[in-house]
């Protein structure tokens, strides 16, 4: 029963109805860790993500400049969803900087309910989608940070937002955009009829850091670059974004001003926008139809996740380990849309 009460506290599965609680709580166990207790090292193959009921978890990873800080997570906070999701190697190292109680949730374990049980597996993935989320948030942050320490200069310039020129795409050729990604024909009706085509010519600015979002988007055409204006630094490029790739999307989930700029590249590029509307409505807790895109969503966040990570631990290299490490950011906790009493 105390494992139960301890899992209906935490705030990142806060949107679990009883049952997905009960559900979860047959299939995991709280294990304690003391001190500076290993939970998986660098490299690890592992298909564990882990809730924390109590203490706190260190995540770093090994440089020549000895140990760079990536996060630091506390009771209610959740980690390790990448290996969970598409089993890649553990990027870094997670020991407990304060002794603790961690509920591992094994994939093994839960896999046998992903199409048995589609709400549950829906809630569960909500919960990722808020984790990864929130952890990107605060890598590009820390990304701004490790630059600006002690540097007098000014912020660099805010590019200006330039409007995207309207263009008309056919519902089949948008349909064939979203049947690549296999997502399913509810998703690709919906997403097809209610995305708006936009044109960015080379080099045009879509949207700023700092303003406020009410749009994801797809590439279907060309590339984006998502970049940072970074104090002291200019510009750094995070990520080239192609055909089929979604951005804009944690402004959505979080309600917070964007977290880096995003343009069109130099061969310009053709997006489409999917409004906070649609996306709330197509991602609502209760549309298991809709399973498929966020799980695209998930495993998209915990890749440029990922390649943020690798940017910044190649800036404190590139420095010589001049830099510091970080503590994560405290940061509003994102909402669920569309969230039913009977689910939340």
């Amino acid at each position: 029963m105390e494992h139960i009460d301890h899992l209906r506290q935490l705030e990142v599965i806060s949107h679990f109805s009883d049952l997905q609680v009960r559900t979860l709580a047959e299939r995991t166990a709280e294990i304690s860790y003391g001190h500076d207790a290993l939970v998986f090292d660098e490299g690890e193959e592992s298909r564990e993500a882990y809730l924390v009921v109590s203490g706190r978890v260190h995540i770093e990873r090994r440089t020549p400049y000895g140990a760079f800080t990536l996060a630091e997570l506390g009771a209610g906070e959740l980690f390790g969803e990448s290996g969970f999701l598409d089993g890649t190697a553990r990027s870094g190292r997670a020991q407990m900087l304060a002794a603790g109680t961690l509920i591992p949730m094994k994939r093994g374990a839960l896999e046998p309910l992903f199409d048995r049980d589609k709400r549950f597996t829906m809630a569960l993935y909500w919960a990722f989608w808020k984790s990864l989320s929130k952890k990107l948030r605060a890598t590009n942050e820390q990304l701004s940070r490790f630059f600006s320490r002690g540097s007098p200069a000014a912020q660099g310039a805010t590019l200006p937002s330039t409007a995207s020129d309207a263009v008309h795409i056919g519902l089949d050729t948008k349909r064939s955009l979203f049947r690549e990604q296999k997502l399913s024909p509810m998703e690709i009706n919906f997403l097809a009829s209610l995305s708006r085509a936009e044109r960015l010519k080379p080099n045009e600015v879509l949207f700023c850091e700092g303003t406020p979002g009410d749009h994801m988007y797809v590439v279907f055409e060309g590339q984006v670059m998502i970049s940072k204006r970074i104090q002291g630094a200019g510009e750094e490029a995070l990520a080239i974004l192609e055909r089929g790739d979604y951005f804009g999307e944690m402004a959505l989930i979080d309600r917070q001003p964007r977290s880096a700029d995003a343009r069109a590249h130099d061969t310009g590029a053709v997006v489409l926008a999917i409004s906070r509307d649609v996306l709330e409505g197509i991602l609502d807790i209760q549309r298991v139809s809709s399973l498929r895109l966020l799980r695209l969503l998930c495993l998209l966040i915990a890749k440029r996740l990922r390649e943020i990570d690798d940017k910044l631990i190649g800036w404190y290299i590139f420095d010589a380990g001049s830099g510091d490490s970080l503590e994560t950011p405290t940061l509003t906790p994102p909402s669920t849309p569309n969230s039913d009493p009977d689910l939340s």
